[in-house]
């Protein structure tokens, strides 16, 4: 049963309803292939999925994986056919990530949309037709959470939070751990610096590569729980760190910031909030001013579509844990807490880490079909 008490459609029906919902609204069906290139995955995905990624080779030696999400195998499919375009494009089929009490292979369908300029309209759309799909799988009255990696990111740069410490800072809020570590300043050994001063502005993929080497050479795989990249993504940061001497966040910014990540309630009343914190924190800056503008106009694009926008939250401190996102992100769940059943973002920088010559604007959202019951 669904949660208002209707029944739900039968897997395969549901599928198709969902994809023919989809393709009614122009997002032509693509299947990347399971195999994919792991680098993208290392460098760009969350700690979370980085962890969980099944990895094997090829013939030549070459490391690849098994699908572990759709939105980077999507962008390099677009990368393919369309570079520089606007196209949309919907998806359902198998992901496989390691999961300690779940199985490791599980469905997901979804949408992305590439290319498209008008920002806060295509957020708008995405999550409308998020809420869509989960209407026409009979799920409705739903807890939609919103938040905006762009805004967060903004105030960061609005406080002049330095590279490094922004990027501990994002990463935390983004797993729900505390800012204490990062309020102070990084704490360097004198041993190590002239190690963290030559891996300074080296190349991630060279770095990745010489941990892998030593640890292989040591007959290690992982050291506390963490993979070799991701021991080579610690002494990259704590490089950049050392670069900034050591900065942290600063009592100011904290402050700043523990104020903005308390901000909770209708997106609305949550603008006007955002916008009294920077008035009142004295923060006059023009990239600040265009994320709230951005936000703001979004809002009214939700409503516009019919939308209750006074229903949904929006929570400061809500972040995703993947590292592409780069503004609005949402997720639906049953209620607050709960796993959601459709969680998605922007993710506007994506393609040009893919290799696109131009920065594409994209957005897009994924259903985790086990969630939804009656929906394997």
């Amino acid at each position: 049963m669904t949660g208002n008490g209707a029944a739900a459609p039968r897997p395969a029906a549901a599928h198709e309803a969902l994809l023919a919902l989809f393709e009614d609204r122009g997002y032509a069906r693509v299947e990347p292939p399971v195999l994919q290139p792991v680098e993208p995955f290392l460098e760009l995905s969350g700690e979370d999925i980085r962890r969980r990624i099944f990895i094997t080779q090829d013939g030549a030696g070459a490391e690849l994986c098994l699908r572990p999400e759709y939105t980077i195998p999507v962008g390099r499919h677009h990368r393919a056919v369309a570079d520089g375009q606007a196209a949309d494009y919907s998806y359902l089929g198998p992901v496989f990530r390691l999961r300690a009490a779940e199985p490791d292979e599980f469905h997901q369908a979804g949408i992305e949309s590439i290319g498209r300029t008008d920002v806060p309209a295509a957020d708008a759309e995405i999550l409308g037709l998020a809420l869509d799909g989960l209407d026409r799988l009979g799920r409705r009255d739903l807890q939609v959470r919103l938040g905006d990696m762009g805004l967060i990111t903004a105030l960061l740069d609005a406080l002049n939070v330095q590279p490094a410490a922004k990027r501990r800072t994002l990463r935390a809020v983004a797993a729900g751990r505390s800012l204490d570590e990062i309020a102070a300043p990084v704490a360097v050994d004198a041993a190590h610096a002239g190690l963290l001063s030559a891996i300074q502005g080296q190349d991630p993929q060279g770095v990745r590569a010489f941990v892998e080497d030593v640890l292989a050479i040591a007959g290690i795989s992982r050291v506390g729980g963490r993979t070799a990249g991701e021991i080579a993504e610690r002494f990259l940061a704590k490089a950049a760190a050392h670069a900034e001497g050591g900065a942290g966040l600063g009592a100011r910014a904290r402050e700043v910031l523990d104020a903005y990540l308390a901000l909770t309630g209708d997106p609305d009343a949550a603008a006007l909030a955002a916008r009294d914190l920077a008035r009142r924190a004295g923060l006059d800056d023009p990239r600040l001013d265009a994320a709230l503008a951005l936000f703001e106009e979004r809002n009214g694009f939700i409503a516009a579509r019919g939308l209750p926008l006074e229903r949904f939250m929006f929570t400061g401190s809500f972040a995703r844990n993947l590292d592409y996102y780069t503004g609005f992100i949402f997720e639906v769940a049953e209620e607050a807490g709960a796993k959601p059943l459709v969680g998605g973002g922007r993710y506007d920088g994506l393609l040009q880490h893919l290799g696109s010559r131009d920065a594409l604007p994209a957005v897009g959202c994924s259903f985790w079909l086990e969630r939804l019951e009656g929906v394997r």
